[in-house]
């Protein structure tokens, strides 16, 4: 897990660049010659210093944890890529990562955010048989929150553009579209449930569902969420304000549930064991409502879990993405191709609703990350970090 979310080391960089060229002493990316095209492109503009977020005190209260500094831009090495972000996302785990729970070894200070998208601003020079600066690229990689990001090669994704639904894809979508095809077994006329369905992930579980030709169930918090989910193919959605979901599901689907693709857990969770149908399968991809406490897992009443899952020879899965890194190239692939053909719907959050206006500057991160966790949002929650070339920039 570490290998995912940590940048590769300044040591082994270094390593890998005197491996490369078989010199001693230290080079920044390659002759100086040569540094006006990687790092300076037609006079295009690059801050000595830059503001990012990063993780100080482990806890999972994002304000409390995370912290804003300034720092030097840093420099690409060989197989790099120097980004401008232009977009981050913001992911429910943003706060298990803040509060230390993927990797227990990993000790403050460290970087936090998973992925964004931008321009390419400066490059190493392997890493220019690929891409030249100007480049759009969207990335799933640690350090994502700062306004310029070092990101592997091997770790980023060219994109046609920086517009901010393809940073929808990177996390969010690919959970969805993977963790359906991997897990889910899906198959024509079966029933699927999604939870917290308009959110983030929830829409492609949605979309990706209809588009198997299943009946799909979502629920949500409002009547705006609900009209979004009828307008991505939704057949039943449930704003659970104002309807008893478990009532609901007991009088309008009496067969039980095929599919459940979870991410709440605890009553939630059980609900969804307890409406399983006959070879039901419910994914976990999450359990949002304990995020925010110090265990970070909402209780749940699994005693009987073993008899229930028996009874019906139902099953219950679970999935976390890194797991599935094999799968991710075809899923983005795919994805894209339905967005371009304008059969995927990729909505994005940045605040425009909420009370003090749309997340810009690195600093509104914090003001997104509580927006998300108070049910607000409807898509994807993205951060516009920096404005687009001719906009109070040269790039």
């Amino acid at each position: 897990m570490s290998s995912l979310w940590r940048t590769t080391s300044r040591a082994a960089r270094l390593v890998a660049r005197r491996g490369l060229w078989g010199v001693q002493p230290r080079r920044l990316i390659i002759d100086t010659s040569y540094s006006a095209h990687f790092m300076d492109f037609q006079g295009a503009s690059i801050a000595s210093s830059m503001k990012k977020l990063v993780v100080t005190e482990l806890s999972p209260r994002f304000r409390e944890a995370v912290s804003a500094r300034t720092v030097s831009v840093p420099t690409p090495g060989d197989a790099e890529l120097l980004v401008r972000n232009r977009f981050v996302g913001i992911n429910a785990s943003d706060i298990n990562y803040s509060a230390g729970r993927y990797d227990p070894s990993m000790k403050p200070p460290f970087d936090a955010g998973f992925e964004g998208i931008g321009e390419v601003v400066g490059l190493g020079l392997s890493a220019s048989s690929r891409y030249t600066v100007g480049d759009a690229v969207a990335y799933f990689s640690s350090g994502a929150f700062a306004e310029y990001t070092v990101v592997p090669v091997k770790e980023s994704v060219p994109v046609p553009s920086v517009k901010p639904e393809f940073l929808t894809l990177l996390v969010s979508g690919a959970t969805a579209y993977i963790a359906l095809k991997r897990l889910g077994d899906l198959a024509k006329d079966e029933t699927v449930l999604v939870t917290a369905a308009a959110g983030g992930t929830g829409q492609f579980a949605v979309q990706f569902a209809k588009r198997a030709g299943c009946h799909v169930i979502g629920t949500c918090s409002s009547d705006q969420k609900a009209a979004f989910l009828k307008s991505i193919g939704c057949d039943r959605p449930i704003n659970y304000t104002k309807e008893d979901v478990a009532k609901t599901l007991r009088e309008e689907y009496p067969k039980g549930l095929d599919v459940v693709y979870e991410s709440v857990g605890g009553s939630v969770l059980e609900l969804a064991v307890n409406s399983l149908a006959n070879k039901g399968r419910l994914i976990v991809i999450g359990f949002i409502s304990g995020y925010q406490s110090a265990s970070g897992v909402p209780p749940f009443r699994g005693g009987t879990l073993p008899v229930k899952l028996l009874q019906k020879s139902a099953s219950v899965r679970g999935f976390f993405l890194p797991h599935f890194l094999s799968d991710y190239r075809e899923a983005l692939s795919s994805m894209m191709q339905m967005f371009a053909r304008g059969e995927l719907v990729c909505e994005v959050d940045c605040g425009e609703m909420s009370q003090e206006g749309r997340f810009v500057g690195l600093e509104s991160v914090f003001r997104a990350v509580d927006y998300m966790y108070a049910g607000k949002n409807l898509g994807k929650v993205v951060v516009e970090v920096t404005p687009p070339a001719g906009r109070n920039s040269k790039l």
